[in-house]
């Protein structure tokens, strides 16, 4: 199985799900996450789905500009 490409979902995560695929399980996806993902996208997310260096680093780059945006206020 292999996940959407997560510039199709990362922004319609909750900010729980969001917080669980940087937390320590990275880069392995947790429950929550993987059933938004399944919601948003419709794609089959199974329990041994993992981001890539370059989708955690993505969404990395995105939590630090949500974070800069939000102290920009």
């Amino acid at each position: 199985m292999t996940i959407p490409p997560i510039r199709e979902w990362w922004s319609e995560l909750s900010l729980d799900a969001q917080v669980e695929v940087l937390g320590d399980t990275a880069p392995h996806l947790g429950e929550k996450a993987r059933e938004e993902i399944r919601t948003i996208t419709g794609a089959v997310v199974g329990m041994a789905e993992r981001l890539s260096d370059d989708d955690l680093a993505f969404a990395r780059q995105e939590a630090r500009a949500e974070v800069d945006a939000a102290g920009d206020d």
